[in-house]
């Protein structure tokens, strides 16, 4: 079990350090340097506690989008480092010795959501519940802090509901994933109120519609179709609401970019190479051969290019994936033309017959929109889509897949949490 209490202790101190933040509003918190947790009640440290909050959610979002990318069979690992390995040919006893952690340089190849993602739930409702007990007077921009910490905590909710085979929440008794999903929903379902009722800013309504596409999503994974399309309407055309990065420290930037271009830790799969769709190479999913074996000398390395930078930006919630949400329940002819005003952001010709297995069509229209964006591993845990290759075969490096699907709980939970015991 994860030792949240005492994070909370340092996150003011230890994330601080490296923070730059998601919104330029936060780009100027200073470092206050290790504090009692006592003095984490004075109203003065809470922009400090959210700005780290909302940074340790994006340091753990794009570990997330990296290790269930290598699950899902988006990327080989194509690199010699032990730490990174297992999660590609799915070795159950080595998943289960990791809860994973952040990167702490460009370098870092370790794989693993867990632990950070533990603790970015964590934080966020502790913010939420410290920020409560204050005033408006007491803490600038309150309302706003609260509709943000129950916007992103919600998203932490979801992702581990969607991934985990189990879960459990702070030292908590075991959960199911719907169990999760409703706390999830809860979370967003708060945060669209408070944020409703922040008004017209352009940051109230970005945290109200990232709230919704949470929620919509939420409730598809939970089976509830007509919630999940009334929702996914609401989302409007050219939202998005990105994990942000920097350059100001190597912590704080896009790990994606630099294990696929700055190193060479991670290759696209044959599965995802030179895709077509009429006829015309796919712009939504475009990689690119390099010619050259990856860091390990073993893999044939194709470099994404849907991150550009360091600073490239990650989609957390978007207007495409609330279209394709909406797309998955409706159904039939309101189906299609949601995935045509998805195809058509990227000047794609729309279909224009139903198709015979609409569900396919639709995961493939999600496989490709959303490449790279940590969608596809839960689509294929929803919908039972095999992982391949199968348990017992071997890969290009003679390492034999194992049978793990949903990630099983790390022995760090198991181990220390009594409610395992």
């Amino acid at each position: 079990m994860v030792d949240l209490r005492r994070l909370t202790i340092t996150v003011a101190a230890a994330l601080m350090t490296t923070i730059t933040v998601a919104c330029d509003r936060l780009l100027d918190v200073e470092n206050p340097a290790r504090v009692p947790i006592e003095d984490l009640d004075n109203p003065a440290l809470m922009q400090t506690l959210e700005a780290g909050s909302i940074q340790q959610f994006q340091c753990a979002f794009q570990q997330y989008v990296g290790t269930v990318g290598v699950m899902s069979g988006e990327y080989w690992v194509s690199s010699n480092f032990v730490d990174s390995h297992p999660w590609e040919w799915r070795g159950i006893v080595q998943i289960k010795g990791t809860g994973g952690s952040c990167p702490t340089g460009r370098n870092a190849t370790s794989l693993g959501f867990y632990t950070p993602m533990q603790q970015a739930q964590f934080q966020l409702d502790d913010l939420f519940e410290r920020v409560t007990a204050f005033t408006d007077a007491e803490v600038p921009n309150r309302q706003r802090m609260l509709a943000e910490a129950r916007a992103y905590s919600g998203y932490a909710h979801l992702l581990l509901g969607e991934t985990m085979c189990e879960m459990a929440l702070d030292g908590g008794p075991e959960m199911t994933s719907q169990e999760v999903w409703a706390v999830a929903e809860d979370r967003f379902s708060e945060a669209i109120t408070l944020a409703t009722a922040l008004g017209t800013g352009t940051d109230a309504v970005s945290l109200k519609n990232m709230a919704i596409a949470g929620r919509a999503r939420t409730r598809l994974d939970m089976g509830k179709l007509a919630d999940a399309a009334t929702d996914a309407r609401l989302v409007p055309a050219g939202f998005v609401r990105n994990a942000e990065f920097s350059t100001s420290n190597q912590t704080r930037e896009n790990r994606i970019f630099n294990m696929s271009v700055t190193n060479r830790f991670i290759s696209v799969t044959p599965s995802y190479q030179n895709l077509t769709v009429n006829g015309q190479a796919d712009p939504r999913v475009r990689a690119q051969n390099m010619n050259v074996l990856g860091q390990d000398g073993a893999t044939p390395f194709w470099r994404q290019l849907k991150v550009t930078a360091v600073t490239s930006p990650m989609p957390i919630a978007s207007y495409a994936e609330a279209q394709l949400i909406l797309a998955e329940a409706v159904g039939g002819q309101p189906g299609l033309d949601a995935i045509n005003r998805v195809r058509a952001l990227s000047s794609i010709a729309p279909l224009t017959t139903i198709p015979v297995d609409f569900t396919a069509t639709v995961l493939e229209e999600r496989r490709r929109q959303l490449f790279s964006e940590g969608l596809r591993y839960a689509d294929m845990l929803r919908k039972n889509i095999p992982f391949t290759p199968a348990p017992g075969t071997t890969n290009r490096k003679s390492q034999i897949f194992g049978a793990v699907t949903c990630v099983p709980l790390p022995d760090v939970e198991t181990r220390n949490n009594p409610n395992f015991k």
